[in-house]
């Protein structure tokens, strides 16, 4: 395939230039000026690598969805799995039952062969052909859950030394590092030494540990420095997954945890981040309880909301206190949006705040809460009015960041970033507010995040390179999602190949699956 007359931002930072392309079996074979034919007329388009999606949702999409235009649509071409502690793998028949209904309102319950028990064996499953390369995290929680359940203590000797069993069981079998959810059951019971020792794991491998830490509002610094401090300890690069500052206790302090970042690798901590380019976060409506409510896993969690007793204690954690599961933070019932829900029946709240719908129905906000989580059996995922401009802005030019979408795909409104962080990058804070540099952002997008998952040969545009490309119109890209109408493809990206294949051609998704898992260390 030859690509004439693009404008190459090579993902390095370099100025962009005009150059042809040519690609020889999945490779970059020759870059200048080529004599011959075109495939591709890239006359005004610039052509950069494949966008890394650092944070994603798509454990399950990528097995179920050949299409995935959520990801193919924004030019991204890798995504990183395994996120926030909780995936599929590895696991049991004991825990996978656990995972698909705990996990419900992120993945949905899709019919599929559920046959894959080792990180190896899921990593196989996506070689079978997926739109985009998958790259794995051993998720801690799941790693918890299979070595002792989801209870609320501490890991005992036999139980530490079966958890570091399983993460080196993944490492060797090609996950690029260790996720965390901290807010999330079973891995909030983790306290920081079952964390170093799991890290030590991984930074024998050559990994890296990619935390959602225990706070992103009241005690995020706090929260921030543990994580940190766990890299120190292990000797574990450290990953900052949705770096936030959130809830107005944090408005204006990105400069505080920046400060943090630059001091930790000053003093020889390897520390890298991602964030989404939007203020709203998403996640589930449980992850609002504290995390004592959450102690033995849904059935446990289900049967607590129906003793009357228990819920005055949930209650005052939650609207008096500020529950762990809800980052120290009072709940403000007017900024958590029911973004989708399991059951069906129950769509008539999707796109309502709690507070709406309780007002609708006169009734306390607590127990409209507590009715939807009953009711859609846990399912039910929130959108989270609780970002801050300015931190954003000013997290996402750091010279350590990376983009990542964090996007969950299930539900009638998921978050807009699932399917357009990458052109709002490019579009609103490139070309409409200045915020980056063209150059520099693409290098966020590509170079950096393949630099934290050590693939030398992905995120850049050179010979030998593998030819993971996307071309866009640096004029209109544009995220089209809105909350309103979060599931439209990005506008101004005609082109993008996985390993020189075409998955979209002039706008139009082909139906190749060229997407591989991308293992650690080959």
């Amino acid at each position: 395939m030859l690509i004439r007359g693009a404008t190459l931002v090579d993902g390095t930072g370099a100025p962009a230039r005009r150059a042809d392309v040519r690609v020889e079996r999945g490779r970059i074979a020759e870059i200048g000026l080529i004599t011959g034919s075109s495939d591709i007329d890239a006359g005004g388009l610039v052509l950069a690598p494949g966008f890394i999606d650092m944070h994603a949702h798509s454990d399950l999409a990528v097995l179920t969805d050949p299409q995935h235009l959520a990801k193919t649509t924004q030019g991204v071409t890798t995504e990183v799995l395994g996120q926030d502690g909780l995936s599929y793998a590895p696991a049991d028949d004991r825990v996978l039952d656990v995972l698909r209904e705990q996990l419900a309102g992120w993945n949905g319950i899709p019919d599929i062969d559920w046959s894959w028990r080792t990180v190896g064996e899921y990593l196989d499953r996506v070689d079978r052909g997926a739109a985009v390369n998958v790259a794995y995290l051993v998720p801690q929680g799941t790693v918890r859950m299979m070595a002792m359940g989801n209870d609320d203590r501490p890991a005992t000797g036999d139980e530490l030394v079966r958890m570091r069993q399983l993460v080196d069981e993944g490492m060797r079998d090609g996950a690029f590092g260790l996720s965390s959810g901290l807010t999330y059951v079973p891995g909030m019971y983790a306290d920081t030494e079952e964390l170093v020792a799991l890290c030590e794991v991984v930074a024998a491998h050559g990994g890296f540990y990619a935390p959602h830490q225990r706070s992103y509002g009241r005690g995020a610094l706090e929260a921030y420095a543990e994580v940190v401090e766990v890299a120190r300890r292990s000797g574990a690069a450290l990953h900052l997954t949705h770096a936030t500052m959130n809830f107005a206790v944090n408005a204006g302090r990105a400069s505080q945890l920046l400060s943090m970042v630059d001091a930790a690798v000053a003093s020889g901590v390897d520390v890298t981040l991602d964030t989404y380019p939007y203020l709203p976060g998403s996640t589930t409506l449980s992850a609002v309880l504290p995390s004592w409510a959450s102690a033995g896993g849904p059935a446990a969690t289900l049967a607590r909301l129906d003793d009357a007793a228990v819920l005055g204690r949930i209650r005052h954690d939650v609207e008096v206190v500020g529950s762990d599961g809800c980052h120290g933070v009072a709940a403000d019932w007017d900024s958590l949006e029911i973004s989708g829900v399991r059951h069906e029946e129950l769509g008539a709240w999707v796109g309502r705040t709690i507070a709406q719908i309780a007002a609708a129905a006169g009734r306390a906000p607590f127990d409209v809460f507590t009715e939807i989580l009953r009711r859609d059996r846990l399912g039910t995922t929130i959108l989270q009015h609780v970002g801050h401009e300015e931190n954003v802005r000013a997290i996402m030019t750091h010279p350590r960041h990376c983009g990542g979408s964090d996007g969950l795909l299930t539900g009638a409104k998921p978050h807009p970033r699932a399917w357009g962080t990458f052109p709002r990058y490019l579009g609103h804070y490139v070309r409409e507010e200045g915020v980056l540099g063209l150059e520099e952002c693409v290098a966020h997008l590509t170079s950096r995040p393949a630099r934290r998952l050590g693939l030398t040969d992905r995120g850049v545009l050179r010979v030998g390179a593998v030819a993971d490309l996307v071309l866009f119109d640096p004029a209109t890209v544009a995220a089209a999602a809105t909350f309103d109408d979060p599931r439209r493809a990005s506008v101004g990206i005609p082109h993008v190949l996985v390993a020189g294949t075409p998955v979209i051609a002039d706008g139009v998704r082909t139906g190749a699956v060229p997407g591989r898992a991308l293992r650690h260390h080959r």
